[in-house]
């Protein structure tokens, strides 16, 4: 059990601080992941308006 502990990290003293970073990254890239197909339509069409 203690084991587990120590390697969960649940005891490091600035735990807010390496858990909201990788929280908002991973928000981050959810958002990214679901807004891709959109953007690379957005882009594809100024691609080929400039095309023509």
């Amino acid at each position: 059990m203690i084991d587990t502990v120590l390697h969960t990290g649940s005891h490091h003293p600035n735990l807010v601080w390496v858990l909201l970073p990788s929280l908002l990254s991973f928000a981050a890239g959810l958002g990214i992941g679901a807004t891709s197909g959109r953007l690379r339509n957005v882009f594809d069409q100024s691609q080929t308006a400039s095309n023509d």
